[in-house]
C-alpha cells in the first residue's frame, strides 16, 4: 500500500476509558452494594448504563472502533483471572456460591479469607491484583464478560474492539500462590494458558468481533531470551488459529527493544505502539524490522498519562513518517484513558487561560480523532484545530507562572552537603534511643485515620460556606483529641495526629504549595472504589507558609508521647500529580524537596522529634528499563536526603512505601538514609524483611503486620505470627510494628480492633524476647 493510500485508511481508537462516570456512578454503586444499599440487579444496570455512555461518547467524537472489555467492578487484571479460571483456592467456594460477592472477595478480602495481593501496575499509580499461580493451576476459559460486554457495543451498532491482557503479561505479572516454591515461575503455565485463550477468541469472534486487542506492556520492560522466546511462542500459536478474530497486539508506557522484532515477525495482524515515551526508539526499531507489510500499525502518539495538551504539529509529523511501514496507520492514545480524569470543561476554578493548557480524557479523544483526520484526507481540513493548538502551547511556554526566577536561583545553590545528614546512622540512632526512650518492638501507624463521612461533610460545608473557617478548625480539633485519646488508650508508643484535615496526601500539600493546580472533578482510580484528583504540577514550586506545623503541634500539646509530623515526599508529589513535561523531573523534584526542607525544619523547630517524610511512590515510578534506573535513582534519592537532611541528629526521620515490588530498590532504600522506613509487607508474607535482611540494610524497619486494603480485622494471633517472622530478618532493637499503610479509608470499629489486636501482637512478642526484661 502507498503512503497515500496508508493516510486514507487512517481511524481513531482508543484502549480503554475511564471507569467511575462523570459523578463516580460506579463507585457508589460498588460501595452502596457492599454495604447492602445497592442490590446486584441495579449495580449491574448502573455498570452497564457507564458502558454505555462511554461508548456513545466516544463514537460521538469520531472514534471509528470503541474498546470493550476495559471496563471493571475492580480490577482488569482480576477480571483476567477469572477470564481464565485462575480463582484461587480458598475463593474458589464464595466464588461458585456468588460469583458477584466471590469476585470482590477475592479483591477485598473477607473476615475468614485474605484478598489477592496488590500492587502498581507498572510505573502508574493504578493498583492491580496479583494472580496467584502454581504447577497445579488449571486454567478454564470463562468468556461471559467479554462477549457480553462485546455484544452491548455491537446492539448499539457500533465497531468494537475487545481489549484484554495478553497471556505473556499475565503469567509475568503474577506470582506463585502462597504454599508453593517461592522460585516458581508462572510463566513455565504458558502452554496451558494458551488453548484458553484461543477458545475466548473463538467466543469473541462467534460474538461478531472482527479485531482482538492483545496487551503487551510487560514487553516494553527488560526481558531474557527465554521470556522473549515464550512471547514468540505464544504469538505464533495464537497467530496461527484458524478460528479467531484478527489480533491486535498492543505495548505502551516505554520502548519494546528487544521484543519488537518478535511481535513484528509474528502471526498476527496488526501492532499498537507507544510513540509518546519511547517515540525514536519504537520508530528506529520499526524501520530497522522493515516496518509491518501487510499489517496494521496503531499510533499512539496522544499521551494516555499526562494531562497536557498535545503537540499536533509534532504528531503529525510522526504519523508521517510512519505512513509506509505498515498497510495501514491507525491513530490512539498511548494507552488507556483510565489513568487521565474524564473532562476538563468540568473545571471551573481553572483560569481559562491555563485550562486551554489541560487535555482530559475527553479532549485527548478529540486530539486523536483530529490527528486521524488530518492524517487521512491532509492538514488542510483541520487548520482551525492547528492554530489552536499551536496558540495554547504558546501561552503555556510565555506563560509567568511556568518560572521563578528565586526557586531557580535557590535550586542553582544546592550542595552536595546539603543532601547529607551531619552524623551518621549509628551516632543518630543512639541521640534518638536516648531521646525518644521507646521499648523494644515500639508501635506506631502509618499516618491517617479514618476519614468520616462527618469531616467529609465537614470539608464541603465549608468550601459551601455553610459553616465558617472556625467552626471547621473547632471539627478537626475534635477529630484529633479523639484520635489521641484513642491511641493513648489502645497503647501505641509513637502516635500520629490523624491527618483529619486532609483531603489528600499530595493534593492537601499542593493547595498549600505555589506552582501547583488542584482540580474539583479530576478523579482518577487508583484502585477498586479509590479515587484520587492528582493536582498538577503546571509551574516552578515554592512554599509561602508552614502547611502541618499547626495541626501536628496540636496533638502534640494533647500527650506526652511522641507526635509524627507526616509529610509527602518529593517524588511522590510528583508521581502522583500530573507532571510538568518542559523540564526535567529531577529539576521538578529539587523544588519540591527545597520547599519540603522548609516545612521539616520548622516543625522540628516546633518540638516535632519524629517526622515521616512517605515516598510510596519511589518504586512505582522506577523506569521499566534497567539503563534508565541509576540516573532516576540518582536525583530521587537525593531529593528525600535534600528535603530531610537539615534536623538535628536526635530528630528521628521516617519514610514509608507500600504497594509495590521493593527487592530491586533495596540499594536506593539504604540511600534515602532514613532512621526508620515502613513497608507493605503482611499481604506478601514478610517478603521485604526478608529482602532488607538479605541487603544488609542497617537501620530500623516496620514490615506492616496489618493489611488495610481489607476490611477484615487481623487477630492478635496472626499479626504476631508476622511480627515474628519480621524477628526472623530483621533484630528486635531494629524492628517497628505497624500497619501496612494510612487508615483513611478504613472504619472507625475495624480500626480500633484491628490496632487494639497489633498492640496486643506487639506486647506478647516484646515478652518472649530475652531482652524483654
Amino acid at each position: 500500500m502507498t503512503s497515500k493510500s496508508a493516510a486514507a485508511a487512517a481511524r481513531a481508537t482508543v484502549y480503554g476509558y475511564p471507569r467511575q462516570g462523570r459523578g463516580r456512578e460506579l463507585k457508589k454503586a460498588i460501595e452502596g452494594y457492599w454495604k447492602g444499599r445497592v442490590d446486584a440487579d441495579a449495580l449491574r444496570a448502573t455498570a452497564a448504563e457507564l458502558r454505555r455512555t462511554n461508548w456513545r461518547q466516544l463514537a460521538g467524537a469520531g472514534i471509528h472502533e470503541v474498546p470493550t472489555g476495559d471496563f471493571s467492578y475492580y480490577d482488569h487484571v482480576l477480571d483476567t483471572s477469572v477470564m481464565v479460571g485462575a480463582i484461587p483456592a480458598r475463593h474458589r467456594a464464595a466464588v461458585e456460591a456468588d460469583a458477584l460477592d466471590g469476585y470482590f472477595a477475592m479483591a477485598r478480602g473477607t473476615q475468614d479469607v485474605a484478598p489477592l495481593e496488590m500492587t502498581k501496575w507498572f510505573d502508574t499509580n493504578y493498583h492491580y491484583l496479583v494472580p496467584e499461580l502454581g504447577p497445579d493451576t488449571v486454567f478454564t476459559a470463562d468468556s461471559a464478560k467479554q462477549v457480553a460486554e462485546l455484544r452491548e457495543a455491537l446492539a448499539l451498532g457500533l465497531t468494537a474492539r475487545p481489549v484484554l491482557v495478553g497471556p505473556v503479561t499475565y503469567l509475568l505479572l503474577a506470582k506463585p500462590a502462597p504454599g508453593v516454591a517461592a522460585d516458581f515461575d508462572p510463566l513455565t503455565l504458558l502452554d496451558r494458558l494458551l488453548p484458553v485463550y484461543a477458545e475466548v477468541l473463538s467466543d469473541l469472534r462467534a460474538a461478531g468481533a472482527q479485531w482482538v486487542q492483545l496487551d503487551e506492556p510487560a514487553l516494553v520492560q527488560d526481558r531474557t531470551p527465554a521470556e522473549l522466546n515464550a512471547a514468540t511462542r505464544a504469538y505464533r500459536d495464537l497467530g496461527t488459529l484458524t478460528d479467531r478474530p484478527k489480533v491486535l497486539v498492543a505495548s505502551y508506557f516505554d520502548r519494546l527493544g528487544n521484543a519488537l522484532p518478535v511481535l513484528a515477525k509474528a502471526p498476527v495482524d496488526g501492532l499498537a505502539l507507544d510513540f509518546t515515551e519511547a517515540a525514536a526508539a519504537n520508530l528506529d526499531a520499526l524501520a530497522a524490522v522493515g516496518g509491518l507489510p501487510g499489517k496494521r500499525l496503531v499510533a499512539g502518539v496522544v499521551n494516555g498519562r499526562n494531562i497536557w495538551v498535545n503537540d499536533l504539529t509534532k504528531s503529525l509529523a510522526t504519523l508521517g513518517t510512519l505512513l509506509g511501514l505498515a498497510d495501514r496507520v491507525d491513530v490512539a492514545a498511548s494507552c488507556s484513558l483510565l489513568h487521565v480524569p474524564l473532562d476538563a470543561t468540568a473545571e471551573r476554578d481553572i483560569e481559562p487561560q491555563i485550562l486551554r493548557w489541560l487535555a482530559f480524557a475527553r479532549q485527548k479523544t478529540a486530539e486523536v480523532v483530529t490527528l486521524a483526520k488530518g492524517l487521512a484526507q491532509g492538514t488542510g481540513t483541520i487548520t482551525g484545530e492547528l492554530a489552536a493548538n499551536r496558540a495554547a502551547l504558546a501561552s503555556r511556554t510565555n506563560s509567568p507562572i511556568t518560572r521563578d526566577p528565586a526557586v531557580r536561583a535557590r535550586v542553582g545553590a544546592v550542595t552536595d552537603a546539603d543532601a547529607h545528614r551531619s552524623q551518621p546512622y549509628g551516632e543518630r540512632a543512639a541521640a534518638q534511643r536516648a531521646h525518644l526512650g521507646l521499648p523494644l518492638l515500639p508501635t506506631t501507624t502509618i499516618g491517617s485515620f479514618p476519614q468520616t463521612a462527618e469531616l467529609r461533610v465537614a470539608r464541603a460545608d465549608l468550601r459551601a460556606g455553610r459553616i465558617d473557617t472556625a467552626g471547621y478548625e473547632e471539627r478537626i480539633k475534635a477529630e484529633i483529641q479523639e484520635v489521641i485519646s484513642f491511641q493513648e488508650k489502645t497503647g501505641l508508643d509513637v502516635l500520629v495526629h490523624g491527618e483529619a484535615e486532609r483531603n489528600d496526601m499530595v493534593q492537601y500539600f499542593a493547595e498549600q504549595l505555589t506552582g501547583y493546580l488542584a482540580t474539583q472533578h479530576g478523579w482518577v482510580q487508583s484502585y477498586g472504589t479509590r479515587y484520587v484528583r492528582p493536582p498538577i504540577l503546571a509551574g516552578d514550586i515554592s512554599r509561602p507558609e508552614p502547611m502541618t506545623v499547626r495541626w501536628t503541634t496540636y496533638a502534640q500539646s494533647l500527650t506526652r508521647r511522641p507526635v509524627k509530623g507526616m509529610l509527602t515526599g518529593p517524588v511522590t508529589m510528583l508521581a502522583w500529580s500530573f507532571v510538568r513535561d518542559d523540564q526535567p523531573l529531577g529539576d521538578t523534584a529539587r523544588q519540591v524537596a527545597l520547599a519540603l526542607r522548609d516545612e521539616v525544619n520548622d516543625l522540628e523547630t516546633a518540638g516535632t522529634s519524629v517526622i515521616q517524610v512517605d515516598e510510596p511512590a519511589l518504586r512505582e515510578t522506577l523506569p521499566l528499563r534497567a539503563a534508565d534506573r541509576p540516573r532516576y535513582l540518582a536525583w530521587a534519592t537525593e531529593a528525600f536526603r535534600l528535603t530531610t537532611a537539615g534536623v538535628r541528629p536526635d530528630t528521628q526521620i521516617h519514610t514509608h512505601m507500600c504497594y509495590a515490588e521493593f527487592g530491586d530498590i533495596v540499594q536506593a532504600i539504604d540511600d534515602l538514609d532514613a532512621d526508620v522506613i515502613s513497608l507493605e509487607a503482611a499481604r506478601s508474607h514478610m517478603q521485604v524483611a526478608r529482602e532488607l535482611a538479605a541487603h544488609g540494610y542497617p537501620r530500623e524497619a516496620g514490615p506492616g503486620v496489618y493489611d488495610i486494603h481489607s476490611p477484615r480485622v487481623p487477630s492478635t494471633d496472626e499479626a504476631a505470627a508476622l511480627l515474628r517472622k519480621g524477628l526472623e530478618a530483621i533484630p528486635a532493637e531494629r524492628l517497628w510494628v505497624n500497619p501496612d499503610c494510612g487508615l483513611k479509608t478504613r472504619g472507625w470499629p475495624e480500626t480500633r480492633a484491628s490496632l487494639d489486636n497489633l498492640v496486643a501482637a506487639a506486647q506478647a512478642v516484646r515478652a518472649e524476647l530475652p531482652t524483654a526484661d
